[in-house]
């Protein structure tokens, strides 16, 4: 694969990570709320989280396992959150994953940003179905989840454990409407 690309949308541009972002991420993540919301942000989360965390994404993208965007607001420039997918090219599919700055919380950011990335998943990635999950606890981002089209699946009762407590996961996933159409049409 070429080099990851940066997407536009109306308000946002959705950008490849730097270590020059490393100071804004740690900022906005290191937030206890962002952490209470993800599986995988720890809290206290630090330079060293940021800087590891970026520095997989270059080859991530290369291996065509991942694709990870930095969520920049084109008024003002500010890095606001990040967006990105996990992808299995065995079975044609990514699983979404996003977190947004608190600052930013019901802008509709969030959504504007995942819309470009299921377009950039099943446009150029040419992605058969893309999923995410989220925790029951956080009704918001399934609200992302829906306006964006994907259609629930199921809940995972006691799926993961974060700061020793069960949650429950949520499920969505949407399915490439073009490659749907020509299933249909066969």
């Amino acid at each position: 694969m070429s080099g990851q690309p940066t997407l536009q949308t109306q308000r946002l541009m959705l950008r490849p990570f730097s270590l020059q972002d490393v100071s804004i991420v740690t900022k906005l993540a290191s937030e206890k709320e962002i952490a209470a919301t993800t599986l995988f942000i720890p809290h206290p989360y630090t330079e060293k989280d940021a800087r590891e965390w970026i520095s997989t994404h270059a080859h991530a993208f290369q291996e065509d396992k991942a694709a990870i965007f930095a969520i920049v607001i084109n008024d003002n420039k500010q890095l606001c959150g990040a967006i990105g997918l996990g992808i299995d090219r065995e079975n044609d599919r990514a699983e979404m994953g996003y977190w947004m700055g608190k600052p930013y919380w019901n802008k509709g950011y969030c959504t504007e940003a995942a819309k470009a990335i299921l377009q950039y998943g099943f446009a150029t990635l040419k992605l058969h179905r893309i999923c995410a999950d989220h925790f029951k606890s956080n009704p918001a981002s399934g609200r992302v989840m829906q306006k964006i089209g994907m259609i629930y699946e199921g809940c995972r009762r006691h799926h993961v454990k974060k700061w020793e407590k069960f949650e429950d996961l949520e499920q969505y996933g949407i399915l490439n409407p073009d490659r749907q159409k020509a299933l249909e049409g066969n």
